[in-house]
């Protein structure tokens, strides 16, 4: 029989995850969602067949894993109101928000829980997403084989052994389509630049990484190798590459990722502490 699944809050990231739950062959009947207005919930009822309720109380009362995919900004307040409810049950705790630790989690719904913490991307949308998960003392490897189930439901899940690489996850792949989107935009004005349209240039830069990102996932060959590989010596991408090293991209992108990182690290401090 499968586990009972609560989602708390039915945004976008909760949605694709339900999605990509149903679609995988998940139980509709053993998926619920909850939302402060039915008509946030009534799409998913129509579409997935899942379950839905705008009273969290109730929807947790059979819940084998809740998961909580709330604003940050909110979650100590509805943590805390679900405290008597969570300990209650006692059902292994999934978080998808960003920067908060299982500590704090745990504390706001009132201590020794079974608490995961995942940092999902946006690609779980169409159901290519990158996850990272870290999971606290208490939470057993059936649940955490469950966990890994639902997250590659919308695509890959990797785990960490200690939370603060969370951190490292959130760098490489929580906020890192932003990055790609931005070498798209990028590709599209040089494009443009060259003579081609608009729309033509971007079909292209984008269809390119598709299928660069395919074939490095395919292989077994590490990207040094591949990118080698379609460099001719004297060539035309040898020389673009070598400009891309001269103007510093390696450099620009470790730099960008230890800004997000310590972000991260700083968005957890903020919403971690204390009133």
């Amino acid at each position: 029989m499968a586990s009972n699944v609560t989602f708390i809050g039915a945004g976008n990231m909760a949605g694709a995850i339900m999605a990509g739950m149903v679609q995988s062959g998940y139980p509709a009947a053993a998926i619920t969602a909850t939302a402060t207005r039915d008509t946030t919930l009534q799409p998913l009822r129509d579409q997935l067949g899942i379950n839905t309720s705008t009273d969290n109380h109730a929807a947790i009362a059979n819940a084998d894993v809740v998961v909580l995919s709330v604003k940050p900004q909110g979650m100590r307040k509805v943590c805390e109101s679900l405290r008597e409810s969570i300990q209650g049950t006692r059902p292994l705790i999934i978080s998808v928000a960003a920067g908060l630790s299982a500590d704090t989690l745990e504390q706001w719904l009132g201590g020794d829980l079974a608490v995961i913490r995942c940092m999902p991307n946006t690609p779980s949308l169409v159901g290519a997403g990158a996850s990272g998960l870290f999971a606290n003392d208490n939470v057993s490897d059936a649940q955490r084989e469950l966990a890994t189930q639902l997250m590659e439901s919308v695509g890959i899940a990797a785990w960490v052994e200690e939370e603060p690489l969370i951190d490292a996850v959130t760098a490489i792949s929580g906020s890192a389509p932003a990055y790609f989107f931005l070498m798209f935009e990028a590709m599209e004005d040089a494009g443009v630049k060259l003579g081609l349209d608009a729309d033509t240039a971007r079909r292209l830069a984008m269809q390119t990484a598709l299928g660069a990102a395919t074939m490095a996932m395919r292989s077994d060959k590490s990207p040094a190798e591949l990118k080698r590989n379609v460099m001719s010596p004297g060539g035309t991408t040898e020389k673009a590459v070598a400009h891309l090293e001269q103007a510093g991209l390696r450099n620009a992108l470790d730099g960008a990722m230890q800004a997000c990182a310590q972000r991260a690290r700083e968005m957890s401090a903020e919403l971690g502490k204390d009133d």
